[in-house]
């Protein structure tokens, strides 16, 4: 027997399962995403994707990042996707959640934690995360 077809997921997917933004789009992908969950085909996660959906709902959907946390979280664990990098994802945002910054950051961070490195920046959220190495 072969192996489902994969397919790259786009964040727009995502977005309209958690916003049900428009309703109609939101019944297609969740009809689609149940599809991928049956196993009739495999859905490929990247992080630059979750990176786009948590972007989409903190700025335009207004959304507080444990809430877009929480809701990504779930997301991560359906059957039917294959998650690039889901350990670093999963800690991403839980330490975008706790210590409230942005994802980007807390990706960042862990990436740098997971190689023993530390993050050259200006920005003083690392301080929260760990692992900064301000730039003099």
């Amino acid at each position: 027997m072969s192996e489902p077809q994969r397919l790259w997921v786009d964040a727009n997917l995502i977005v309209r399962i958690l916003t049900d933004d428009p309703p109609e789009m939101a019944a297609r992908a969740e009809a689609f995403m149940a599809r991928a969950e049956g196993g009739e085909f495999s859905l490929v996660l990247c992080p630059l994707v979750l990176a786009e959906c948590v972007w989409v709902l903190t700025r335009f959907y207004k959304l507080k990042r444990a809430e877009v946390a929480e809701a990504l979280e779930e997301v991560l664990s359906n059957e039917g996707l294959e998650v690039l990098e889901e350990a670093v994802l999963r800690e991403s945002l839980r330490r975008m959640a706790a210590k409230n910054v942005d994802f980007t950051d807390a990706y960042l961070a862990v990436k740098a934690e997971v190689a023993g490195e530390a993050v050259a920046s200006f920005d003083a959220d690392f301080k929260k995360l760990g692992g900064w190495y301000p730039i003099p």
